[in-house]
């Protein structure tokens, strides 16, 4: 599938969210009013608007699940083994991911990393070690637009494919997991993934180190009421720095790898916690 430029989304049936199935449900039912009464066409175009503005609205909450299954949480068989899974987005970086490697490692933690696959293909032997050292690679779209919400089915299967295939070519491994920029997706988004066999995940909780330059607060918000199934978000790519210019990331894993040390808490990659068989 993969290897077929020609691919279109049009040539397979996938199964559309149940929101977006009563929404084209509710936008006929406007139509068809429109069309009965044009008198009272304020009213139709009102409730249609409604309609729109609502998926908008869904669109913008990166853990809600009304555009389709969203993984905010590990299952039930990885938090009673107190797994939790750190995932580290918008790498690899040549100067963060080798160091956050190397803490992750001491620790004996292992994580997923939602990799850019431009980045993979810029820096194949860091995303050859993410692997080699346990970790797994998963689907942050091949270039992180800021405009990946706003694409047509055409736009997203493009981002996401091509990512799959970066991500292939070097490393010899297919991602099993996507997130989109930001968090930020749109209706559309759930038949792509459905179609090239990828799980949405977003996060239990995330400590914004893209934006806070104290580490303190980042790790605090990852660090609250810690548990088995939390799935944290950091950053290894585009993450804030301090005013000593040292990435926020490198002062606070140390700290939340002790902290899950401390809990009896292993972090594990995606993959794993998802693994039911008997540990």
């Amino acid at each position: 599938m993969l290897d077929d430029a020609s691919d279109r989304i049009e040539q397979v049936s996938v199964p559309w969210p149940s929101c977006m199935k009563a929404s084209m449900l509710w936008h006929g039912a406007m139509t068809v009013g429109l069309v009965a009464d044009p008198a009272h066409f304020a009213w139709w175009a009102g409730g249609v608007a409604t309609n729109h503005l609502a998926l908008s609205a869904a669109s913008m909450l990166p853990r809600s699940a009304l555009l389709g299954p969203n993984i905010t949480r590990l299952s039930t068989h990885a938090r009673e083994r107190n797994q939790v899974c750190l995932t580290f987005d918008d790498g690899p970086d040549p100067f963060v991911t080798p160091q956050v490697l190397d803490l992750l490692e001491d620790a004996g933690a292992y994580a997923s990393f939602f990799c850019v696959g431009e980045r993979l293909e810029r820096f194949p032997q860091l995303a050859r070690r993410i692997i080699e050292l346990g970790h797994t690679i998963e689907n942050h779209t091949q270039t992180h637009s800021h405009r990946f919400a706003f694409r047509g089915t055409q736009g997203l299967l493009t981002e996401i494919k091509n990512a799959q295939i970066s991500a292939w070519n070097v490393t010899g491994t297919h991602p099993s997991f996507f997130r989109a920029p930001a968090g930020m997706r749109n209706p559309w988004l759930q038949p792509v993934l459905a179609h090239l066999g990828l799980r949405l995940v977003s996060w239990t909780r995330r400590g914004f180190d893209t934006v806070q330059v104290k580490p303190e607060p980042v790790f605090n918000r990852l660090a609250h009421n810690l548990a088995g199934g939390d799935i944290l978000l950091l950053h290894d790519g585009h993450g804030a720095r301090m005013r000593s210019a040292q990435p926020v990331i490198l002062q606070v894993l140390p700290a939340l790898l002790a902290r899950l040390d401390a809990l009896s808490l292993r972090s594990v990659a995606l993959n794993t916690a998802f693994d039911e068989s008997p540990s």
